[in-house]
């Protein structure tokens, strides 16, 4: 830290100018009997002694000068970066308040400095151990920065900035290189059905002291999709051996009991056991069958449907009541979206809404339409609603929870997209948005 001299608080310019004018004075007195004249010596008795005033005031004023200086380079060191630059002054007054003022900026800017690098190391250190390979490559094509995951997966563990990128994708599988030429983002498999490994692929633009970068990301799903592969099918199993022992069971217990009445000749009760056999046979039949269109759901036949006939073959099935402009066309497989329109109609019945209550809503949007599926039921709960789209998650204690997935896989099917949200005042609204 710099320390500046004290002003001189004994010499100030108006001690200076009456010691000046008390010195010119005196010569005066000195010089009139010389020069025979007082105008004449006047000029002289001002300009003797004028080297002495410029002296005094020159030191009078070098200590403001060299605080001036030496502002004005601890603003030079703040420019260049550098914060350990700082100033003390004795002095008090209107300068004593600048140089204060500069110390604290000083010292704000060295605090922020130093959190700044702070936060750049705990960056550059989560960047480093992520285990998300990440490579930011500049216009040119050259890598600006590969952490030590993008290291291990391109370049066997050698550092990559500076490289082109383009000769990182010769050296990796094709898989990969023809997911870096299909741009934006998206998943891809290395390797044979023994040993493969899936990625996913992220690609991000932005601009960095004014010129444009591409961050890519590559992230290894694998362990994590084996891992719920396997809680899905565990699922899956469950679900089934639930659905076949609540069927198989009573079935196989009428069976046995229909052989005993047989035996004791009761034939009359006879038809009730069959009925019921029947009634699970069937509902294990259904049941199975909708497993089956839920895994093998083909890719949808698009074809015009006109609206208004669409919707009364709908109503032939199902009771709802109808809002909004029924006019117009969709491009979609008839079938399958009333398949998914019939599901959640029925799950709108089965709300406990009342019958009258249960509508379908059809706005025509500028790109698309939008489908809502209204009912007055009680609705879903927070978590209810962020699982009920997704597959086997079912409330019901008989169903299968395909409902509602096999309407999102249609609708995705189509290029549109499936919502759910809780109405005002109660019940349910699901919105179906498909494509014009």
């Amino acid at each position: 830290m710099a320390r500046l001299p004290r002003l001189p608080l004994s010499v100030s310019f108006t001690a200076v100018a009456l010691a000046y004018m008390a010195i010119a004075g005196a010569l005066v007195l000195l010089l009139e009997p010389w020069l025979g004249s007082r105008w004449l010596a006047l000029p002289v008795a001002v300009a003797l002694p004028l080297p002495l005033l410029l002296y005094h005031v020159r030191r009078l004023l070098a200590p403001a000068h060299s605080l001036f200086r030496a502002l004005a380079g601890s603003v030079a060191s703040y420019r260049d970066g550098d914060y350990s630059f700082g100033l003390s002054w004795e002095g008090g007054g209107e300068l004593g308040h600048l140089v204060a003022s500069h110390r604290a900026l000083g010292d704000t800017l060295r605090e922020q400095r130093l959190r700044l690098v702070q936060r750049e190391l705990l960056l550059d250190t989560m960047v480093q151990n992520t285990p998300v390979a990440m490579l930011l490559v500049d216009p040119g094509g050259h890598v600006v920065l590969g952490n030590l995951a993008a290291r291990k997966l391109l370049g066997d563990g050698h550092r990559l900035e500076g490289v082109p990128f383009a000769e990182l994708l010769e050296r990796v599988p094709e898989a990969m290189r023809d997911a870096f030429a299909r741009g934006g983002d998206g998943m891809f498999t290395v390797g044979d059905d023994d040993d493969e490994d899936i990625y996913h692929l992220s690609r991000r633009l932005f601009r960095l002291n004014g010129r444009r970068h591409e961050l890519l990301l590559l992230r290894q799903l694998t362990a994590e999709l084996r891992r719920q592969e396997v809680q899905v099918w565990k699922k899956v199993i469950r679900v089934i051996s639930h659905e076949l022992n609540n069927s198989l069971a009573p079935i196989a217990s009428l069976a046995h009991s229909g052989a005993e009445l047989l035996r004791r000749g009761q034939h009359e009760r006879l038809p009730a056991a069959l009925a019921t056999i029947e009634e699970r046979a069937r509902h294990l039949e259904g049941f199975i069958r909708d497993y089956a269109r839920f895994a093998k759901l083909p890719a949808p036949r698009l074809e015009p449907v006109d609206w208004r006939v669409f919707l009364e073959r709908l109503r032939s099935q199902v009771d709802f009541g109808i809002e909004g402009h029924v006019e117009g066309q969709v491009r979609a497989d008839a079938a399958q979206l009333e398949q998914a329109l019939l599901n959640l109609l029925k799950n709108a019945h089965e709300s406990g809404s009342a019958p009258g209550d249960v509508r379908l809503a059809l706005r025509r949007l500028p790109d698309s339409w939008r489908i809502d599926v209204l009912d007055r039921g009680t609705g879903m709960n927070e978590p209810v609603l962020a699982n009920a789209l997704l597959p086997f998650y079912s409330t019901k204690r008989h169903g299968t929870g395909l409902g509602l997935a096999l309407s999102r896989e249609i609708a995705e099917a189509h290029g549109g997209r499936i919502a759910l949200a809780n109405r005002e005042g109660g019940g349910l609204g699901v919105t179906l948005v498909l494509p014009a």
